[in-house]
Order: structure tokens, then sequence, then C-alpha cells
């Protein structure tokens, strides 16, 4: 179950290279779109292995009645960017009116925005719409290399010495300790990026004393520290074992073997769609922001839409009685 969504049918306008393995697509959507801020999300239906899922893209600024994406490339995906790298012009897809989970506040003096890799999407535009007010703020940008960083040229002309990149081929890292230590006490950090450096920041940033209302950070979903192989999950109450697939994750495979599961967000985010460890053979990638630190070590709970075995079977309880 998820809450009410507004969808529509769209149908791709253009696809284009903007970045070494990234791809921007630029969608028509029927209907009237309402302006969104920066941060926003759609969710586009898309086709794995002949099984329908959802999956989610920051909506990038554009023109009206127009939705823009950048989609990464990766060689590990459960399946959804390869669909979109499958998608040209004219074809059409479902996607959802933009909602927003990751809203600029107003109300700081000063802003630090950081993003990691195709994290930048939705810094991208906090960093447009912070510039276009003339409010104080700096920017870091981390990822492989120049190549690899989407809007950077375009952020450099606009942003000036307020923006530095960090190049790890170059042994370029971004100094969380030193960017935190430079923001002024009542400034606010938004960060978007893979889930070791959302990590590293969290405790960065609890290590400073700073208010936790003043870190906003948003999560990809589908990236661990391992890549992803099959498991097997045993369902307390069903009677039933479920095979998960490498590009799979456990909340579609249970849905798919028929159990009905809640879910919100599905980016590891709410924790709605959390199952309760019975037993566990193998270890676990816990992808999620939900839990602390203290929590995922103790393992007695997964959110099944991001989070995984590296392999082997556990024996989950959904908390289904008869």
């Amino acid at each position: 179950m998820r809450a009410t969504t507004d969808w529509r049918k769209a149908q791709v306008k253009s696809t284009e290279i903007i970045a070494k393995g990234v791809r921007k697509l630029t969608f028509v959507v029927d209907g009237d779109l309402n302006p969104f801020d920066a941060g926003s999300h759609t969710n586009i239906r898309v086709e794995i292995n002949g099984t329908p899922t959802v999956r989610t893209y920051t909506c990038l600024p554009g023109e009206p009645g127009t939705l823009n994406i950048a989609v990464k490339s990766h060689p590990q995906s459960r399946g959804g960017s390869r669909f979109m790298w499958t998608l040209a012009q004219g074809d059409e897809v479902e996607l959802s009116a933009p909602e927003n989970r990751f809203e600029l506040s107003w109300n700081a003096p000063h802003y630090l925005l950081m993003a990691g890799g195709i994290g930048i999407t939705p810094i991208y535009g906090m960093a447009r719409t912070l510039a276009a007010r003339d409010a104080s703020m700096r920017m870091v940008y981390g990822a492989l290399d120049k190549a690899s960083m989407p809007f950077a040229d375009e952020l450099e002309a606009l942003l000036g010495n307020d923006i530095a990149f960090f190049e790890a081929d170059k042994e370029q890292f971004i100094d969380l300790e030193a960017e935190i230590s430079a923001l002024p006490r009542d400034g606010e950090l938004y960060v978007c990026g893979p889930i070791g450096m959302l990590n590293a920041v969290k405790q960065a940033w609890q290590a400073s004393g700073r208010p936790v209302s003043r870190l906003r950070f948003e999560v990809f979903g589908d990236n661990g520290k391992f890549a992803e192989h099959p498991f097997q999950v045993e369902v307390v109450g069903k009677g039933i074992t479920v095979d998960v697939r490498a590009d799979q994750s456990l909340l579609d495979a249970l849905r798919s073997a028929g159990i009905e599961m809640i879910s919100e967000c599905e980016r590891g985010e709410c924790g709605l769609c959390a199952v309760d460890f019975v037993s566990c053979e193998g270890e676990v990638d816990h992808r999620d922001v939900f839990f602390s630190e203290t929590e995922k070590q103790e393992n007695h709970k997964m959110c099944s839409c991001v989070s995984r075995l590296v392999s082997g079977k556990a024996t989950i309880d959904i908390g289904y009685r008869a």
C-alpha cells in the first residue's frame, strides 16, 4: 500500500548525454503540472525482466509542461537505470506529478550544499534557487572525475568561488569535518550521495554537536557496501520461501510472491516496509537511513525496499498473523 499518487501519461521529448554515464531525459507530460521546488521527485513506472515496478528520480529544472530527470548508468543496477537508458524519443511512460520530501528551508543565514556523484540532481536545483535569491552558500561536489560530474561547468560559472570540486581519481576528497566546522553554527547542510557518504556526514555532523534539524539529506535507495547477489527469505506465517534476484529488491520480490506489504518512500527513509529477522545466515547490507548505526549492528530489522542480504538465507517476520 502506498499514499495516493497522481499518475500522468508522458512521452519522451528528448534524450541527452550530459556527463560520463549520465543521461538526461525530458518528458512532455499530459495535463497541467503545478510548479515544483528544488528537491522534488517523480515516480516512474518501469518494467524490469517483464515485471512492472516503480523507480524514483529527482525532477530537474525545465520548461513548463515538461519533466527532466538525469539517470546514471549503474553497472550493478537493479534494472531501473537500464530501463531508462532504453527509452527513446516518442516512447511513452507513466510518471507521477512531482512531490517534495527534500525541501529547502528559507530561514538559514548560510547553506552548505554537498553532492556525491549522481546525488547532484537535487543539489543542482537547490544551488540554482539559492543563487537566484543571492543567498549565502557554499557547495562541494565530489565524483570520480570532472567528466563524471553533470552540470559542473554551469555550476562553476554560476557560483564561482563558492563551489569546490573533488575528483577521486586525483585523490581529492571532501573534508567533511573541515566543511562542517567552517559552516556557521546556525547554518544548514543539505547532502545527497552514496550511502557511505551519507553515513559519514551524519557521523561528522553528530560529532560537531550541531542540531539534527539543520542536517537535511536524501538517499539514492539502491547503493550499498556490496554488489547485489541473489538470496532467499522464508516468510513466517506464510509457509513460503521467496527468491530475491540480484536486480530485485526484497520488497518487490515479496509482492511478486503475492505478499501484501506496506510501504511509502521506497528509498530507505520512512521504515514502513521494515521486516523483522527471526534468523539470518548471511551478512546484511543495510542501505537505509531510517535505522541508526546501533540498530543496524543489532541486525533485528531490515528495510525491505533497499537493504538486502549479501548472500545466503534468512527467516523474516512481516507481521502477518492468520
